[in-house]
């Protein structure tokens, strides 16, 4: 097993391996959105299993999404086809990372907001803090948190998560989604999405009830600005 290989006893942890097809995304987002906690994010020797999610709908029809007023060269990926991964910057010094939904052309993805990190924990520690202590818990809660610990940079916009065979034979650089475990549906909640300023109340947020991973849910406070400020509209979401 070379560096940066995912060594892992699914079985043992309850977990299959088997990666998700395409057909799973060709849906809304909201609908792939709960059935996306449980599954399993594999990028290196890093494997997040999903615990909090968040939709976002189409142009024209969310107001909240990055595609609301059509397509642009930033937000092409989410325009492509279903699984592939759409990844932004926010706020100036944080990625987050998406997974496409629906047919190529249609606008849509998931925002993936928080996880269990299951195999790859002292890379995942590593690459969120070398100088102080990170519980087990918060290695992967939070949308910016998740995309540190699985290394996901402005690079991997666009990379197709899609794969056959088996996460062994997969490229060292890919990401893929498994079957993993699904989550109870007696334990999938769901609620308005976090911090958003507009679509407040649109319950597309959904997540595992009780998981101590689960981030903060946080409504939007409106930024004071400065007589100066130059930049208008609220910080991108996917």
């Amino acid at each position: 097993m070379g560096r940066g290989e995912l060594s892992f006893d699914w079985g043992g942890a309850g977990l299959s391996p088997a990666p998700l097809p395409r057909s799973f995304f060709d849906r809304p987002s909201h609908e792939v959105a709960p059935d996306l906690l449980g599954r399993v994010l594999v990028h290196g020797s890093v494997a997040v299993r999903l615990t909090e999610v968040e939709a976002y709908g189409g142009p024209g029809e969310d107001p909240a999404a990055h595609t609301y007023r059509g397509r642009t060269p930033r937000n092409a990926v989410m325009f492509g086809p279903p699984g592939h991964l759409y990844v932004y910057f926010t706020y100036g010094m944080h990625f987050c990372a998406n997974l496409v939904c629906l047919p190529e052309g249609s606008g849509s993805a998931v925002l993936l907001r928080a996880g269990e990190v299951v195999a790859g924990r002292p890379e995942a520690r590593l690459r969120r803090s070398a100088v102080r202590p990170i519980p087990d818990r918060d290695l992967a809660r939070g949308p910016a948190r998740l995309a540190v610990a699985l290394g996901l940079v402005r690079e991997h916009n666009g990379l197709d998560t899609i794969l056959d065979g088996s996460p062994a034979g997969r490229p060292h650089d890919s990401l893929t989604v498994l079957e993993g475990r699904p989550a109870d549906p007696a334990l999938i909640r769901s609620g308005p999405r976090t911090g958003v300023s507009t679509a407040k109340e649109t319950p597309w947020r959904f997540w595992i009830d009780g998981d101590p991973t689960v981030s903060p849910y946080r409504a939007h406070v409106p930024r004071r600005r400065s007589a100066a400020a130059t930049s208008v509209g609220e910080a991108p979401r996917s």
